[in-house]
C-alpha cells in the first residue's frame, strides 16, 4: 500500500528559516537512497501524520518532489516529546525489487489463559528485525496469546511460518511469556529488600547531614 505525499525542495538551513518553516506547519526533512541524491525538502506536518496513519510506520510512500515521484519509506524521524510533534523526518528512497531490513512492532491479541489464573503476561520483544521487499513488510506482527498458560511462551519459531519474510532472530528467542504470580513469601522478600534499600539511603543521608554539622561546628570554633 502506498500514498502520495507532496513535498518541496529547500535550500536554506538557517535556524531562523527552520523556525519560520515549523511555525508555518511545515517540517524540514531529507530524502536519500536508491537513485536519489541527498535532497533537503520540506513537508506539511499534518499531511505526513495522515500518510503514516494510512500506510503504517513501514509503508511505502510516493514522494512527489515538485513533480518528480519517488517511492520511499520513512527511515527515521525526530520528535519533540514535550510538544508531542514531529520536528524532522528522513525518507529512504527504495528499490521495490530489493529487500530492506527494518524493525516491525509486535501487537498482542487476546487474553492469555494464564492471566485469568493470576499469571503475568510479559512481552520480551516489542519489535522484531526483519528483511523483506518493501511491499512485503507487514505493518505489525500479530501474536495471539489466548492459549498461553502460566509458564508457557510464544517464541520466534512459533511466528516464523505465519509470515513470508525473513525474521532476523533465533528460533528460541521469546516474544512473550506468561509468568507465575508471585507468592506471598516473594512479595514479602521484595518489600523487605525495598525497605532495606530505603533505610540505607536514609542512613547515608543522616551521615552526610552529621558530617556537614560537624564541619560547620569546626569552622565556627576556628573563627572563635
Amino acid at each position: 500500500m502506498s500514498a502520495v505525499l507532496k513535498v518541496t525542495k529547500r535550500d536554506s538551513f538557517k535556524n531562523s528559516d527552520l523556525t519560520e518553516l515549523r511555525n508555518a506547519g511545515k517540517l524540514p526533512a531529507v530524502v536519500y537512497g536508491y537513485k536519489v541524491e541527498n535532497t533537503a525538502i520540506s513537508v506539511d506536518e499534518i499531511a505526513l501524520v495522515k500518510t503514516i496513519r494510512e500506510v503504517g510506520r513501514n509503508g511505502i510512500i510516493e514522494l512527489d518532489i515538485e513533480g518528480n515521484k519517488q517511492k520511499v519509506v520513512l527511515s527515521d524521524y525526530q520528535s519533540d516529546f514535550l510538544k508531542d510533534e514531529i520536528i524532522h523526518a528522513d525518507f529512504l528512497a527504495v528499490n521495490m525489487s530489493e529487500e530492506l531490513t527494518v524493525d516491525v512492532a509486535v501487537h498482542l491479541i487476546g487474553e492469555a489463559e494464564g492471566s485469568k489464573e493470576g499469571g503475568v503476561v510479559q512481552t520480551v520483544l516489542h519489535e522484531l528485525s526483519i528483511s523483506a521487499k518493501p511491499n512485503d513488510i507487514p505493518e505489525s506482527f500479530e501474536v495471539d496469546v489466548t492459549d498461553l498458560a502460566i509458564g508457557e511462551s510464544f517464541n520466534i519459531e512459533d511466528l516464523r511460518s505465519k509470515y513470508d519474510v525473513t525474521i532476523n532472530h533465533e528460533d528460541e528467542e521469546t516474544i512473550v511469556s506468561v509468568l507465575a504470580p508471585r507468592t506471598e513469601e516473594e512479595i514479602e522478600e521484595l518489600e523487605e529488600e525495598v525497605g532495606a534499600g530505603e533505610a540505607g539511603a536514609d542512613d547515608a543521608g543522616s551521615e552526610e547531614s552529621t558530617e556537614d554539622t560537624d564541619g560547620e561546628s569546626e569552622s565556627a570554633e576556628e573563627k572563635a
